[in-house]
């Protein structure tokens, strides 16, 4: 439970580090003057002064804030007169204003790009291959009866070939109810035996060193499991030279960091859908249940752990960019706001409509907080036992 506190911790304040760091150093090459730079939120254990910016270390460790002079519209009239308004967030160009904001999001993406590619620089780039292997099988399926191994290569299906994974989706559903014979060749434990018969389940026959099966695929097959109760997999992880594999784990890097961009996007319009249909999402999760995942992926090891950081990050990228108050995105909506029309928007009036998306983004934080704290004591039927508890 500690370790995986510990765990969360460093994650999210990677994650928000990052996301500020970006910020900071963007600010600090316009000549924004940057009053502090802070690790963790507020109230300050420790700070000291380097040159104009306060570096300063904070009771909740969780991530960290860049607060620049006149973000806020705090520049007061007898400063506004000063050479400081020079040195303001709001005195800026449009331009220089929007590079500061996007430098965030854009930090959280290459850091997300970044992990990716080191993760498939380490173990191996994905090549799709003309070989179905056998890379899950589910307790007590059919699979699992008949003796089918992780590893294991399809061969046939009946009397198709199998060279793409569609084949043996298609067979699987030919063969439903009925005993499908099943030609596997084991790499890892070639076929030794010449037991003959045909009893379902058992090899029946050893034919050029593959192995012969039947098989019989469920008509109705618990959720979350195919007919057979096996994943399986094209994909065949290959190494290259150094420098080629650096070069081929960026590209794949950037390959995942873009998929994982339409897959979360897609998630936020079913999510929306189903607000606007008056459902609660139950697939959204908050700190608590990102605490939760968290302990489940620690036991993958730290490539599994680098793997949903990046995800998070990306995450947290998108989330961010939304034009909505309060965050990164609503800044960009103003700005955009202020192309259209060529004036400034009223700097009161903006940070009062961003205090007001702050409210409202705490309340969804505190919301969502709430449901995963009701899941995880239904998940353990800690709820219910207490209901029973409650006089009726």
């Amino acid at each position: 439970m500690l370790s995986t506190l510990l765990i969360f911790l460093i994650i999210l304040s990677i994650l928000v580090l990052v996301h500020e760091l970006g910020h900071f150093l963007v600010a600090k090459k316009a000549g924004i003057k940057v009053e502090e730079f802070g690790f963790g939120l507020p109230p300050r254990i420790w700070g000291k002064k380097i040159g104009e910016t306060i570096y300063s270390i904070n009771v909740l460790p969780i991530g960290g804030f860049v607060k620049m002079y006149g973000e806020e519209g705090e520049v007061g009239k007898r400063e506004a007169r000063s050479e400081k308004l020079e040195r303001a967030f709001y005195a800026k160009s449009k331009k220089v204003r929007l590079a500061v904001v996007a430098a965030g999001v854009t930090m959280n993406f290459l850091l997300a790009v970044g992990i990716f590619s080191f993760v498939y620089a380490k173990l191996g780039i994905p090549v799709k291959t003309n070989q179905v292997r056998v890379v899950e099988i589910a307790p007590n399926s059919p699979a699992s009866v008949s003796g089918l191994q992780l590893d294991d290569v399809i061969i046939k299906a009946g009397e198709e070939k199998i060279d793409d994974a569609s084949k043996f989706i298609q067979a699987t559903k030919k063969f439903a109810g009925q005993k499908m014979p099943l030609e596997i060749d084991r790499v890892n434990n070639p076929c030794k035996s010449n037991v003959m018969g045909a009893t379902p389940g058992l090899v029946i026959a050893c034919k050029d060193g593959n192995m012969l099966f039947y098989v019989t695929p469920r008509l109705n097959p618990p959720a979350n499991e195919g007919p057979l109760g096996v994943a399986i997999s094209q994909i065949e992880n290959k190494f290259y030279p150094w420098p080629e594999q650096i070069v081929r784990g960026s590209i794949e890097g950037f390959k995942e960091a873009f998929g994982w961009i339409q897959l979360i996007l897609s998630g936020l319009g079913t999510m929306l859908s189903q607000l606007f249909h008056g459902s609660v999402p139950k697939d959204v999760a908050g700190p608590i249940g990102i605490f939760q995942v968290t302990g489940e992926v620690s036991k993958g090891g730290i490539l599994s752990l680098l793997q949903f950081l990046g995800i998070l990050s990306v995450n947290l990228a998108v989330i961010n960019i939304l034009p909505l108050p309060a965050l990164d995105g609503g800044r960009v909506l103003f700005i955009v706001i202020e192309t259209i029309t060529k004036r400034k928007v009223n700097q009161e009036l903006e940070t009062k409509i961003h205090n007001i998306g702050m409210i409202v983004l705490l309340t969804l934080i505190l919301l969502i907080t709430i449901n995963d704290i009701s899941r995880i004591l239904t998940t353990f039927g800690i709820l219910s036992r207490l209901r029973s508890l409650l006089p009726l």
